[in-house]
C-alpha cells in the first residue's frame, strides 16, 4: 500500500482533474447519448428529400469530344437543368449538351427546377437568395460557391442548397441537423472549423481524461477496506511463511552442526 502523503496526492490530482474535466466530459456524454439515439439519415434530410428521383433520358446529345476544350476532358457528367441538358466538364465549365455552347451559371428559376426535383413534392418555398461566401462555422461550409440557398415553410427551418456554377442540388439543413452539428463540434473539440478530428486540444484533453480514470482506479485501490484486507491476509501468509523458513533452516543448521561434530 502507498503511504498517506501519496495518497493524497493522487486523491488531489483526480479531484482537480476532474472538476477541470467535468464540463468537457459533460458535453461528450450528451453528444455521444444524441448520436446514438439518432437516425444519421433523418439528420441527413432523407426525410424531405425526393429519394425517388432519377434524371431524365436525353436524345440528340453531341459527343463530349465536339467541345471547345483544348485540355481535354478528364471529368464529366451530365446534368438536367430546366429540362435541358448540360454536360459538367473537368468540375469547371457547364456546355450545353446539344450545342455545345458554355453556361457561365444558373438562374433562380434554374435552381427552383433543380430544387423541386430533389425534394419532397409537399414542401412549399419560402424566399430563395444567393449567397456568396460561406465562413467555417456555416452550415454550407468547405462547398461549392456561390450557391442559391432555397428556404422553405418548415417548422424545422428547412433550407436547400444548389450551386449557381455546376447547377447540382448540394445539400439539406435542417434543425436537427444543426443541434447535430453544434454537438458534433463540442465532441471533436474543434471550435474553429468543426470537422477536424484530429486537434490539439482534443488530444490533450483525452490524455487527461484517461489520466483521471487511472488515477480514480488508484485512489479506489489506495483507499478500499477490501484491498486493505486481502494486504493484510497477504503480509500474515508472507510472515507465517518466513517464520515457517527460518524454524526450518534453524532446524537443518543444528542437524548438521551435530553430524559434522560426531563425524569430527
Amino acid at each position: 500500500m502507498v503511504n498517506r502523503h501519496t495518497a493524497l496526492k493522487i486523491r488531489k490530482t483526480h479531484r482537480y482533474l476532474g472538476l477541470f474535466l467535468g464540463i468537457q466530459f459533460l458535453f461528450w456524454t450528451i453528444s455521444g447519448l444524441y448520436f446514438s439515439w439518432t437516425d444519421i439519415d433523418d439528420i441527413h434530410g432523407d426525410h424531405f428529400k425526393n429519394l425517388e428521383y432519377k434524371s431524365k433520358s436525353f436524345n440528340n446529345l453531341i459527343s463530349p469530344s465536339q467541345l471547345d476544350i483544348s485540355k481535354g476532358i478528364n471529368t464529366i457528367a451530365l446534368r438536367d437543368i430546366s429540362n435541358i441538358p448540360y454536360y459538367w466538364v473537368n468540375d469547371k465549365q457547364l456546355y450545353n449538351a446539344v450545342n455545345g455552347n458554355p453556361k457561365n451559371s444558373i438562374s433562380k428559376e434554374e435552381a427552383l427546377y433543380i430544387a423541386k426535383n430533389n425534394m419532397k413534392s409537399d414542401l412549399e418555398v419560402d424566399t430563395i437568395e444567393q449567397i456568396d461566401k460561406a465562413g467555417k462555422h456555416h452550415e454550407y461550409r468547405e462547398k461549392l460557391l456561390p450557391a442559391y440557398v432555397i428556404s422553405y415553410k418548415s417548422d424545422e427551418a428547412l433550407k436547400a442548397y444548389v450551386s449557381i456554377k455546376d447547377g447540382k442540388f448540394q445539400t439539406v439543413r435542417h434543425r436537427s441537423w444543426r443541434w447535430f452539428d453544434f454537438l458534433w463540434m463540442t465532441h471533436t473539440m474543434d471550435y474553429e472549423g468543426r470537422d477536424n478530428f484530429n486537434t490539439i486540444v482534443l488530444r490533450v484533453f483525452s490524455l487527461l481524461g484517461l489520466i483521471t480514470v487511472l488515477s480514480g482506479f488508484l485512489l479506489w485501490y489506495t483507499s478500499s477496506p477490501s484491498i486493505r484486507k486481502l494486504l493484510k491476509r497477504k503480509n500474515k501468509s508472507n510472515e507465517k511463511i518466513c517464520n515457517l523458513f527460518s524454524n526450518i533452516s534453524s532446524w537443518l543448521t543444528i542437524r548438521l552442526v551435530t553430524i559434522w561434530w560426531f563425524i569430527k
